[in-house]
């Protein structure tokens, strides 16, 4: 029987997950969860932010922590629960971005979290456009996780929702080394996580602590 391959690390890498699903239990969370139980196979420790309980609130498009120069975020303006995030985001070693596919891409509380990443970006009012800061590889990884109503390599190529997903790997200066979005989860109420999602979860793991 083919068994997973399953690093050798020294030391617990710490992986951040960003959860943008309103549903409690629903198939983000689930899928979130498969990683979580991982941790001590992998010699992991994944954190889930979710999103529906964080105090962020909605960016002003001030662009105050855009004008200062250099490869660490600005500084937002607003005090609430994003600085703190944004130091998680710093510190982890790699990322788990989930969202479910709400009209065709993120919600509307990943929308928000993915605007408020906007210190990550060098935008004096003398550019036509922001640089990004992390311009160069930071070396983190990250994996992308969504579900839908129609199937899931439909839900991969045709909707929006993958697309923002790696625009925040890409501001945070993650590489995109998987994806998985389970397709056809809306014929029930209460849908489970398919075995085969689950699966997945375990060869995605390896390749982000690979």
């Amino acid at each position: 029987m083919q068994q997973n391959f399953i690093p050798d690390m020294q030391t617990t890498k710490k992986i951040l997950a960003i959860n943008g699903s309103y549903r409690e239990g629903g198939i983000t969370d689930q899928t979130l969860e498969e990683f979580v139980l991982l941790n001590e196979r992998y010699n992991a420790e994944v954190e889930v932010v979710y999103l529906r309980d964080y105090p962020i609130e909605f960016c002003r498009n001030c662009r105050d922590c855009c004008q200062m120069p250099g490869e660490n975020p600005g500084k937002c303006v607003l005090e609430d629960g994003m600085a703190s995030l944004v130091e998680k985001l710093e510190l982890a070693d790699g990322y788990i971005l989930a969202s479910p596919t709400n009209f065709y891409t993120v919600t509307a509380l990943y929308k928000r979290f993915l605007e408020r990443l906007i210190p990550y970006g060098y935008w004096p009012w003398d550019m036509n456009a922001p640089e990004n800061r992390k311009k160069k590889s930071t070396g983190k990884k990250a994996v992308l996780v969504s579900s839908c109503a129609a199937p899931g390599f439909m839900g991969k190529v045709v909707y929006g929702t993958r697309r923002q997903l790696k625009l925040t790997a890409k501001t945070i200066g993650a590489e995109v080394v998987g994806t998985i979005f389970t397709g056809l989860i809306s014929k029930q109420a209460n849908a489970s996580l398919p075995d085969k999602s689950r699966k997945k979860v375990a060869k995605l793991m390896t390749a982000l602590l690979d």
